[in-house]
């Protein structure tokens, strides 16, 4: 029985080593899984610590101080904090509603802002100034800012008033503007200055935009839905401030398919810069587009019904509406020739140029050159007004060469360009050429990201 028992045992070992020679990683497998397994549990049944509920139990009492003794919770109190808010002043504003706005809650404040002769002159019934206060957490003023562009040397004025325990005290400081820019493009679905407004683009650098190509585009009837833009221009900022903006440095429109492209360049040794293609061609030509700034052309060169007498006659001039006080500005270089009163034509002045060409500008509210002086292309001779034979507010223009009335929008698109880049000025023209392209294709792709 025994000896069976021995022969069975050891046909089975042998069968048993067969198999793991024929299938070892299987064997592996099934090893490894019966220690996570079972083994494992085996081994976290199996704990050789005492019950925890056997164990004496032991308490220990120790004296702690009190926040509230000594300086300990004084120490623990919360520091204060400042709010800051910035805001703009309205012509309406009494220190009381400036105040509010800007989340002061300072009936003392209020006080000395209505008492202080400089905030009255320089704050109170001022508009569009930059104005920023400094708070307690509880809403009480220590320090308020202002901030205004007073000419055009490149320094803005700013306004402190400053607490000093329960008193104020005023100061008026200058300071230098820095200048930097900034990129932004658009496109047209209705006007230009409604594409700007929509990228939040200052008007004045929407007029710029369309005195630029005002020689290549018609703004008033050529633009189309779908035109874009894109434009770098300069900010003046005081203390990170935007105050006010500088001219444009570079711009492109791309009107019914057609590019057109400008950048503002200074000739080595020149006295002021110009505008030029990215090419280099002078984009200044003898005579400007219009004596105002971008403007609604009301009666062209043609014939007419005219408003006073009532007949058909020939307008031999061009209309522009705008508001009494805008200024007027030469179309081009030339010496006054006359400066006065005049029939019809109210307050007017003749500006004569080369080549036999008066230009004429009547019905102005003011004048503000005289006979004989030499004028400069772009200065201002006068604003609009309605004096002479006027039913409203509207600058009258004439263009004459030898005497005969021309349209002046012929004249203007037929005028020579200045000329090009020079040869000394080109290295550092293209220089700064390609890199307005760079920035010119940065400021689309924002518009176009912005877009979408």
């Amino acid at each position: 029985m025994i000896h069976g028992l021995t022969t069975a045992s050891s046909a089975l070992l042998d069968r048993l080593s067969r198999t793991i020679q024929q299938h070892p990683k299987r064997i592996t497998a099934a090893l490894a899984a019966l220690l996570l397994t079972g083994g494992g549990g085996a081994f976290a049944v199996a704990s050789l610590a005492p019950d925890a509920a056997e164990l004496p139990v032991r308490m220990v009492s120790y004296p702690v101080e009190s926040l509230a003794e000594n300086l300990v919770l004084g120490q623990l109190e919360a520091p204060g904090f400042s709010l800051y808010r910035s805001e703009q002043v309205r012509t309406s504003d009494t220190p009381e509603s400036l105040l509010q706005r800007l989340g002061v809650a300072d009936p003392a404040a209020a006080a000395f802002l209505r008492s202080d002769s400089p905030v009255r002159q320089n704050v109170l019934g001022r508009t569009g100034r930059i104005v920023s206060a400094e708070t307690t957490d509880d809403h009480r003023l220590l320090r308020l800012a202002v901030r205004w562009v007073p000419d055009d040397s490149g320094n803005f004025r700013r306004l402190i008033v400053e607490r000093t325990g329960d008193k104020f005290a005023t100061r008026i400081e200058t300071a230098k503007m820095t200048t930097s820019s900034r990129l932004s493009g658009g496109v047209i679905s209705s006007s230009l200055f409604a594409a700007t407004d929509a990228s939040n683009i200052p008007d004045a650098v929407a007029v710029q935009v369309a005195e630029l190509f005002s020689g290549n585009i018609d703004f008033r009837r050529a633009l189309r839905k779908g035109d874009r833009f894109s434009v770098v221009y300069e900010t003046l900022e005081a203390d990170g401030e935007p105050l006010s903006t500088g001219r444009v440095l570079s711009a492109e429109f791309v009107n019914n398919g057609k590019t057109h492209e400008a950048v503002w360049f200074q000739e080595p040794g020149a006295a002021k810069g110009a505008y030029y293609t990215l090419a280099g061609e002078s984009m200044r030509r003898a005579y400007l587009t219009s004596p105002v700034e971008f403007s609604r052309v009301s009666s062209g060169f043609s014939m007419r019904m005219h408003p006073i007498l009532k007949t058909w006659r020939a307008h031999l001039g061009t209309d522009f509406a705008a508001p009494t006080g805008t200024a007027v500005r030469t179309v081009g270089d030339g010496t006054v020739e006359f400066a006065g009163v005049q029939n019809g034509y109210g307050n007017v002045v003749f500006i004569k140029h080369r080549n036999q060409h008066v230009t004429v500008y009547a019905h102005l509210s003011r004048i503000d050159v005289r006979q004989g002086q030499s004028i400069e292309q772009g200065q201002t001779l006068g604003a609009v007004g309605s004096t002479g034979w006027a039913t409203g507010p509207h600058l009258h223009f004439e263009f004459r060469v030898n005497g005969q009335h021309q349209d002046p929008m012929t004249i203007v698109a037929q005028s020579d360009a200045a000329a090009p880049v020079s040869a000394a000025g080109r290295p550092a023209f293209d220089r700064l050429a390609n890199n307005m392209r760079l920035q010119l294709s940065s400021a689309a792709l924002i518009e176009q990201a912005s877009a979408d």
